[in-house]
């Protein structure tokens, strides 16, 4: 494949990264110049609240900004671009985290900088600074290529000095953008500047009048009741949030944020207060938010979405990619109920890749994520396109269930030698990884569950059929096979099944305890012949 071909095809994609990036590609025709001429840049930034431990919803907005920027380098022909990861580690902590240790010590430090509040795990230098490092911990582990930001070290070296002088010289016209947003009771303490307090060191919400813009003072009363001049520079001050948004997007000369919906009236507040400081709101996307089990809206302070880590322990890191990838224009739900899906999905995505017509490989979630650390090849394709494994995950996890919750993986592999060539880990480095992650799933959420309801007469029936043609069966059959033999049992009238989906779930709930499964024939051949009868054995003992 050429690359105007590949050109030629992203600038035609429906796929949302490619739609997202020929928005960002209308905004510069020319690519992004200086005023030289010289092609620069173009900045794609994210955002982080340190105020509670980092999950999902931090890390899929690095992600899917990733998607549009590499989508945006493939349709421009490799015009450069940088990724900042911004922290807004200056906000004043509003309220305790639920899911933190020394609860009373941070409540001791309410209303003062995140970056400035001891470290409740006394693992950093402040609680800011321990919430930073374990989101560039895990963006790191995934190699996402970005520069970290932290607003303490923007605000306390004076990197934001003429920034914030300039909102001190659109004083008024900033008000007059926010105040109509406001209540009245709000309105009287609002001010676009939070100076921090000289007594407390509290970031305080409370009336400004600016001094000398020139030379960034202001006047207020301290929470002390004593009236301060203060300058507002070298951080001594934190911008209100839309203002401090805007103001971060001209002074490090943003091009494309995405956010969730719940900020929408955020970007076009500071969309406005972006253009009064002389800049231009960036291109984006708003997504719709996750939910969690339970369709609420997940939070970090709660603690009730997926930790990184727990998706980690119980799938893959491509699988959460996968999942973010998917519809980020829908909300949907975020649980471990959704992982093994995920984990599949993403394996056939990846596996048919290489067969595709290009229009439908930049639609791929598998060409998305492949690419975006590792770069496309010559062919148009990311390294690692139309690799498979060779037991899904939905089957691993049947397998492991059925062995029980003192299941090892020795036994997972011991079993996998009936369905896979050259059965040893180290040939099969993902594979082993999955039965690391089945096993956990099993013990952590099937097996305290797990149950395998008696068959109904009809069903009892069929399952004696299905165990009379097992015994005429060697155990090295092929999986079509014995799926084939599963299916006419199925069809027989005399079992009264009104579809064969009715007696694959009998199947799944009488043999496995679960109301979905495998292919039946994939199964048989994984677990065995022999131990497959001994299921319907146990089954029809029950009945």
């Amino acid at each position: 494949m050429t690359a105007d071909t590949l050109r030629e095809a992203a600038a035609n994609s429906k796929a949302w990264p490619f739609q997202e990036a020929q928005r960002l590609a209308k905004r510069y025709p020319g690519g992004k110049r200086d005023a030289g001429g010289n092609l620069v840049p173009v900045l794609f930034e994210t955002g982080y609240g340190p105020s509670g431990l980092p999950h999902i919803g931090t890390f899929q907005e690095v992600l899917r900004t990733t998607f549009v920027r590499r989508a945006y380098e493939v349709l421009t022909g490799g015009h450069p671009t940088r990724l900042v990861a911004f922290s807004d580690d200056m906000d004043g902590l509003r309220k305790v985290p639920d899911n933190v240790p020394n609860k009373e010590m941070l409540t001791e430090h309410l209303g003062m900088p995140l970056s400035r509040i001891p470290d409740p795990f006394g693992s950093n230098d402040s609680f800011g600074g321990r919430n930073n490092a374990m989101l560039r911990e895990f963006l790191d582990r995934f190699g996402f290529d970005y520069e970290f930001v932290a607003a303490s070290e923007r605000y306390n070296s004076g990197g934001f000095d003429d920034a914030l002088k300039n909102v001190l010289r659109n004083f008024d016209a900033i008000m007059a953008v926010m105040l109509p947003t406001l209540r009245e009771e709000r309105r009287a303490t609002y001010s676009p500047v939070l100076p921090v307090s000289p007594s407390t060191g509290e970031v305080l919400q409370v009336p400004v009048e600016v001094v000398d813009a020139g030379e960034g003072t202001i006047r207020f009363t301290d929470s002390d009741g004593s009236v301060v001049t203060q300058s507002i520079l070298g951080g001594k001050s934190k911008l209100q949030w839309k203002v401090d948004w805007a103001m971060r997007w001209v002074a490090l000369g943003v091009d494309y944020e995405m956010c969730g919906k719940d900020l929408t009236d955020s970007v076009t507040q500071s969309g406005k207060i972006a253009k009064i400081l002389g800049g231009r709101k960036p291109d984006g996307m708003i997504y719709e938010l996750f939910l969690d089990a339970n369709g609420e809206k997940i939070s970090k302070s709660k603690g009730n979405g997926l930790t990184i880590e727990e998706w980690l322990e119980y799938g893959t890191e491509e699988s959460l990619g996968h999942y973010l990838y998917a519809n980020p224009k829908s909300a949907k739900q975020l649980h471990v109920g959704v992982i093994p899906r995920a984990v599949d999905e993403y394996w056939q995505f990846r596996e048919k890749l290489p067969q595709q017509p290009v229009e439908q490989q930049l639609g791929n979630p598998a060409w998305h994520l492949l690419g975006a650390n590792g770069g496309h090849g010559q062919d148009g394709l990311p390294p690692g396109a139309g690799d498979s494994l060779p037991v899904t995950y939905g089957l691993l996890l049947n397998l492991v269930g059925v062995l029980g919750a003192d299941a090892t993986r020795e036994q997972v592999w011991a079993y996998l030698g009936n369905y896979v060539d050259d059965a040893d880990p180290a040939a099969h480095p993902a594979l082993d990884a999955l039965v690391t992650s089945a096993l956990a799933y099993n013990d952590a959420f099937v097996a305290p569950t797990l149950q395998r309801r008696a068959p109904e007469a009809n069903e009892a029936s069929a399952l004696k059929a299905l165990d009379d043609a097992l015994a005429g069966f060697a155990e090295d059959t092929p999986a079509e096979d014995l799926q084939t033999a599963v299916y006419e049992i199925g069809k027989r009238e005399e079992f009264g099944f009104g579809n064969l989906r009715d007696w694959f779930k009998a199947l799944y709930e009488t043999l496995l305890g679960s109301s979905q499964g495998p292919r039946m024939g994939s199964f048989i051949a994984l677990y065995g012949v022999a131990n497959t009868r001994r299921l319907i054995a146990e089954a029809l003992e029950r009945a």
